[in-house]
């Protein structure tokens, strides 16, 4: 598979933990929203390269990462040190679950988020034909701390800065696990336990379809709870109620 070279051309870095990243994009380069790509630095002569999904939506000029810090990262170690001007690679393909097509018509969308686990919803909430399909799109975002909550002065002023696009039908609902907080706990047990009454009506599993992008163990809970509602997972062979993004990869 080809591999594309872009330039950096912003970085932000958000907490201890999280960083976001800008680079050019090829002409060429085409993808879903949702979807992911293999991205990294070349170092030592080597290539180190992780999925990342795109938080840009498939039709923006240039393309924006969203990225953990872990010290002793194979990969994020260096590239969270990574400066303007400077060159990243990335697969020229991309792939990947979260993508609308693979879900059947429904009421209202539930986009569930861990930590990272952020990024491919923020390019999937910029499509137009997401408001075309459901009446709502609930984008949830769990975390620790209040500074780990990336976009979160963007999210909250997205309908009235993109009403074009959402007609006024987004919504955003962060939790947090480890500090004080209007919203406490993980978004599970808020599914779970039914407290996740953010619209008119409550969760309908016959209705209400889902995308889930985070831990493993966020997907271990979900893939659980959505099949004890007889609720059918989606892929690019069959449309379903609800799609998991498995790709879980060290960074």
């Amino acid at each position: 598979m080809a591999l594309l070279k872009e330039t950096v051309i912003e970085v932000t870095h958000w907490s201890s933990k999280t960083f976001t990243f800008k680079t050019t994009r090829n002409s060429g380069f085409r993808f879903n929203n949702g979807e992911f790509v293999m991205l990294g630095i070349e170092h030592n002569g080597k290539k180190i390269v992780r999925a990342y999904s795109m938080v840009s939506a498939n039709y923006e000029e240039s393309l924006e990462w969203l990225s953990i810090k872990i010290a002793d990262g194979h990969l994020t170690s260096k590239l969270q040190h990574i400066k303007v001007g400077d060159e990243i690679i990335m697969n020229s393909k991309s792939t990947g679950s979260l993508v609308i097509d693979y879900l059947k018509p429904g009421r209202n969308l539930y986009l569930i988020a861990t930590g990272t686990g952020l990024a491919p919803f923020m390019s999937i909430i910029k499509d137009l034909e997401v408001y075309d399909k459901f009446n709502k799109v609930i984008l949830t975002h769990t975390v620790q701390k209040p500074e780990e909550l990336v976009y979160r002065e963007y999210l909250e002023n997205f309908n009235k800065q993109s009403n074009y696009i959402t007609k006024g039908n987004f919504i955003y609902f962060n939790t947090l696990t480890q500090a004080v907080w209007p919203r406490t706990g993980r978004i599970t047990t808020w599914i779970i336990q039914n407290k996740l009454q953010i619209v008119d009506d409550k969760i309908d599993y016959k209705l209400d379809r889902f995308m889930v992008c985070g831990s493993q163990g966020l997907n271990r809970d979900m893939i659980t709870h959505f099949k004890s509602n007889e609720m059918i997972e989606g892929n690019s062979q069959i449309s379903g109620d609800f799609v998991i993004e498995k790709a879980f990869v060290q960074r």
